[in-house]
């Protein structure tokens, strides 16, 4: 009768198999010892090859990233499960289809310590077991990520927006290293261009290609910040990620000497309309600061658009009612805005100058008509450029992109 004994060894040790009797219906002679054969040869008992184990983040370890899977790999065996635990929480995972790698696909946390527990079968079946345990960093602070459209507004996932709109990325938290924040986006546009980073804030960085988007491209937005120092022990609190497209190109040329504002779709003139534009000059604010009254040169970026709107000479610093660029608030109609410092493109009933003469006090004024045109035809991130004024727009009034070359764009 055959006697199999399992000897199961620890991690690296053999476990094989021990014969006590290898006999023949023939009696062996007494002379006969245990695992020689009747006939004089010796046998030799099988063993199972030597097992080594790799557990990745390495037992012991105590700041390993969470945004790193757990992966576990055999060699001299197979593995026959795997478990992850955190407290009650255990992390998904599979093992892969070559039967000696197993990874996790469930989601770590940030300061936990997890456990991980291996089972393996060696060469000969016997089954045996590994335990190691590991915690993640545990950051000092996290921080969130959000896409915004502008300072305005946030970026609707799936929107369709102007051909001037930047990607917006606007971290919950300074990030003092860039360059890995910036490593952690990506931006995957079809067709394909190139981009590059402007930081307008220590927590708001842009992206922009060279050259306004194309009608009908597709922009995918992902940020991979879980895991990642953003610096000073900052780390992203989860990854984020969004998409929009662009629609039709409209380009809107308001040229301030000729008193008319042409309209471009697809490269195609749509409108002109007639406007009366800042009639520049300067004066003093509350604050004694400058203040004056040109439109600003170059491209704006449209950012909202207001059915109705406030407007008052405090809005930009002016309250001295006897100074002759004074006026009180009163509601203006049709709004499409395109700066942070209250730049508009408005219905203007009362300017008799429209094509004539610039009086704005810097918004572009329009008739009731062409303002309804613009605001039921313009879409966030369409691009109003005003030519042949004296003030150029500054990069961080609105959405100033454009108004600096690419080769210079983030420098």
């Amino acid at each position: 009768m055959l006697r199999r004994t399992v000897i199961i060894g620890g991690l690296g040790a053999t476990a094989g198999l021990t014969v006590a009797g290898c006999s023949t219906p023939t009696h062996a002679s007494s002379g006969t010892k245990t695992g020689e054969s009747p006939v004089g040869g010796t046998w030799q008992s099988p063993s199972a090859t030597p097992i080594s184990l790799t557990v990745t983040p390495k037992a012991g370890s105590t700041k390993a990233s969470p945004a790193e899977p757990v992966t576990v790999s055999v060699a001299g065996g197979k593995l026959a499960s795997v478990k992850v635990v955190s407290g009650r929480k255990t992390v998904s995972g599979a093992v892969q289809s070559d039967g000696v790698t197993w990874r996790s696909t469930g989601a770590l946390a940030y300061g936990k310590t997890y456990k991980v527990t291996a089972s393996v079968l060696d060469s000969l079946g016997a089954q045996i077991e590994k335990t190691s345990t590991f915690t993640t960093i545990k950051p000092a602070h996290t921080a969130g990520t959000t896409f915004q459209a502008n300072a305005m507004s946030t970026l609707t996932a799936g929107g369709t927006y102007g051909m001037g709109q930047p990607v917006i990325v606007a971290f919950s938290r300074n990030v003092t290293d860039k360059a890995a924040a910036e490593k952690a986006i990506t931006v995957e546009t079809s067709p394909a261009v190139e981009g590059k980073f402007y930081w307008v804030t220590k927590s708001i960085v842009h992206w922009r290609p060279a050259k306004y988007w194309t009608k009908g491209t597709t922009i995918k937005v992902s940020v991979n910040t879980f895991g990642v120092n953003l610096g000073n022990g900052v780390y992203g609190s989860t990854d984020a990620k969004t998409h929009f497209t662009i629609g039709r190109t409209l380009l809107a040329v308001s040229d301030n000497s000729t008193h008319h504002t042409k309209v471009y779709i697809d490269g195609k003139l749509v409108r002109t309309m007639a406007c009366s534009n800042g009639k520049g000059g300067y004066t003093t604010g509350a604050d004694g600061q400058q203040l004056h009254f040109w439109t600003h040169e170059g491209p704006h970026v449209v950012l909202s658009k207001e059915r109705t709107h406030s407007m008052s000479s405090a809005s930009y610093g002016l309250t001295d009612p006897a100074n002759p660029n004074y006026y009180a608030p009163e509601i203006v109609k049709l709004c499409t805005r395109i700066s942070y410092s209250g730049e508009f493109l408005h219905a203007a009933p009362w300017n008799g100058s429209l094509g004539k003469a610039n009086l704005s006090h810097g918004c572009i004024n329009l008739s009731t008509a062409d303002a309804q045109w613009v605001y039921d035809n313009f879409l966030v991130g369409d691009v109003v450029d005003v030519r042949h004024t004296p003030k150029p727009l500054p990069i961080g009034d609105g959405l100033g992109d454009w108004t600096v070359s690419y080769d210079k764009y983030g420098a």
